[in-house]
């Protein structure tokens, strides 16, 4: 997966709680396994007018103009700001998808529903949560000023505003390790690949049945 470090962008100011998973991308998208393509889907009951199919295309669908995703002013945002909650409901992990699809890189709210916040990190999404008072005023920021802009570094697990207001935040270790380093499950087990071919040529001699041809 992609690596993560640091990012400099406005923010896209989501003022929702408990945004779950369907909202965030519908049941009728869960067919596709890809990974890629659900960006132009994300949020896809309120920033468009008509439902949607999987596969369509989607430039002809009627937008709600006043939904935040829709409007000029945050088209650039890479960091998306939302409330307490965000993620929950089902476990799906297009959720996580959607979301890097459409070009967000970090996600910040209060609180996380639990497996979402683990297929971000699964994922390369960074989502950091800061107390409600300092998500407060980073949507206060934004909605007096759209261009107002925000300093994300994971190595030293901070945010600073333009204002020269910075919030720590906490992470795993390991979880920053794996996204500082851009490591998925698959790259983590093949670090190990040389011990894995190992075993399995003394498997093939303790087990020869096992290898069998059909």
């Amino acid at each position: 997966m992609k690596s993560f470090a640091e990012i400099t962008s406005t923010l896209l100011p989501l003022d929702r709680s408990n945004v779950d998973t369907d909202a965030i991308i519908p049941q009728q998208y869960l067919k596709s396994v890809k990974r890629t393509g659900f960006g132009v889907n994300l949020f896809d009951n309120w920033r468009y007018q008509d439902p949607g199919l999987l596969g369509q295309d989607h430039s002809q669908r009627r937008l709600h103009e006043d939904f935040v995703l829709n409007q000029e002013k945050h088209q650039d945002a890479k960091i998306l700001l939302a409330r307490e909650n965000f993620g929950c409901g089902s476990s799906r992990e297009h959720a996580v998808w959607s979301i890097l699809d459409y070009g967000f890189e970090v996600v910040i709210a209060p609180s996380f529903a639990d497996i979402f916040c683990s297929n971000c990190y699964k994922n390369g999404l960074l989502p950091i949560t800061l107390n409600d008072g300092d998500v407060d005023y980073l949507f206060e920021q934004v909605k007096a000023d759209a261009s107002y802009q925000c300093y994300v570094n994971l190595d030293s697990q901070i945010v600073k505003d333009e204002n020269d207001k910075s919030f720590s935040f906490q992470i795993d270790e390991f979880r920053k390790y794996c996204l500082l380093n851009g490591y998925d499950e698959i790259d983590l087990t093949l670090q190990h690949e040389s011990k894995i071919k190992e075993y399995e040529e003394k498997l093939k001699l303790t087990s020869p049945w096992l290898f069998a041809a059909n």
